[in-house]
């Protein structure tokens, strides 16, 4: 007979856990998921841009990289890699790099995780100690939970829609001689706006600059978290730059956060990497090795054999760009088109990523005090649903949301427009 557990548990007890915990915040994402699982387990019709991961259904992951991890099992490579990441990904990453962004970095730079966040995690593990100082703009994705669970000091800075919410080195520029690391994305989640090539110069150089002054001073440098993984995912004319290609001589202070999540759709594959310099990689692999954060086998064996299959990887990425881009595209087309008609709504083109910025001006229209309370309405009333840009560090009540385009198909939205535009005429009317 099983030992029955649900009643010696009592109510649930702070003092079980530290601080840390106690104090870290869960994720508003997830939280707004559970609440559309419901309405679709109630039979709601609800075009679902909150999440930013692809449906398989839409967006599969490229079939060579499919049949090359079924190969890997089959062959046996089920069991620990090294862990620093297999030496053929570990290379193929490096051939990538020099091909594709014309940035040739030693074999000891390179480090293979499961996925992306283990890099993000392994940075301020790495290089932070309790109390130093983290520079990032908002909105931005999770850096505010990182800098919690370091017991480090967060400096926000707040940026403007009309430059993309992309920052500039006017904003930043006061706060870097106090840092020691700066946080930048480009695309940026959860905007899919890209920084231009003047801003990232300019940033580039003010960093440069400061940490020449803590050299002769003998303090320790600022360093740059730059996560560039949805760098493959660009739209038009936009081309995406990296620091060092405009700033060469930042490479001892750059770490690259990067993957195959979002490029090729494959988010559950978890296999990233970051590329940065030997010192701060080698300490990051021996932190992450005690975490276990390496990516499995047979997937590393598969992505380094489709990372040199360039004719294969050029043609998978052109249709997934066309595809994200028409989804993307038929939404800012459809708020362009009820702005000009008068309502209260207002996108920014898209650049990059897998999504749109949207704002609707609905705070202070009869009961609608909070982000909340618009989104509430409109997954409500129009089976619209989205994310504040509260989940990404913006606290303001400003009527910007993020809508994430991998999971829903031109289908569902081209219906849900007309019902968000009946919504904003009878809020608006």
């Amino acid at each position: 007979m099983a030992l029955e557990l649900t009643s010696l548990f009592g109510p649930r007890r702070d003092d079980t856990v530290g601080t840390m915990a106690q104090g870290l915040q869960g994720s508003e994402i997830l939280r707004i998921a559970a609440e559309i699982r419901e309405l679709v387990a109630q039979g709601r019709q609800v075009c679902n841009l909150t999440v930013g991961d692809f449906d398989p259904r839409h967006f599969p992951i490229p079939q060579a990289l499919a049949s090359g991890i079924t190969a890997g099992l089959a062959a046996g490579e089920t069991n620990y890699p090294p862990s620093d990441g297999m030496p053929a990904l570990r290379q193929a990453v490096q051939r990538f790099y020099e091909r594709a962004l014309g940035l040739k970095y030693p074999l000891e730079s390179v480090l293979i995780t499961a996925g992306a966040r283990p890099i993000i995690y392994g940075v301020f593990r790495t290089v932070l100690n309790p109390g130093d100082t983290v520079v990032y703009p908002v909105p931005s994705w999770n850096n505010n939970h990182y800098v919690h669970m370091m017991g480090a000091r967060p400096v926000e800075v707040k940026t403007d829609a009309a430059l993309g919410f992309m920052p500039t080195v006017e904003q930043l520029a006061p706060h870097l001689s106090e840092a020691r690391l700066l946080c930048l994305c480009s695309p940026l989640n959860p905007t899919g706006t890209m920084i231009s090539p003047e801003a990232l110069r300019d940033i580039g150089q003010r960093v440069l600059a400061e940490n020449r002054r803590r050299e002769a001073a003998g303090a320790r440098p600022l360093l740059v978290l730059f996560d560039q993984i949805y760098w493959t995912l660009t739209f038009g004319e936009r081309r995406h730059v990296t620091p060092l290609e405009l700033v060469p001589e930042l490479a001892p202070y750059t770490v690259f956060v990067d993957g195959i999540s979002k490029a090729f759709a494959a988010t559950g594959v978890r296999v990233g990497w970051a590329l940065g310099p030997p010192s701060i990689i080698s300490r990051m692999k021996d932190v992450l090795g005690h975490v276990g954060a390496w990516a499995p086998k047979a997937e590393q064996v598969a992505v380094a054999r489709f990372l040199d299959d360039t004719s294969a990887m050029s043609t998978f990425l052109d249709a997934m760009r066309q595809h994200l881009n028409e989804r993307l595209v038929a939404l800012h087309q459809g708020f362009t088109a009820m702005r000009e008609a008068g309502l209260p709504v207002r996108s920014i083109e898209p650049q990059g990523a897998i999504y749109l910025s949207v704002q609707f001006n609905l705070v202070g229209r009869g009961a609608l005090r909070t982000n909340t309370d618009i989104r509430k309405l409109l997954l409500e009333r129009a089976g619209f649903a989205l994310v504040p840009f509260q989940a990404f560090g913006l606290q303001e009540d400003t009527g910007w949301f993020r809508l994430s385009v991998g999971a829903v198909s031109m289908e569902e939205i081209r219906a849900a427009l007309p019902r968000v535009e009946a919504v904003l005429r009878e809020v608006a009317g």
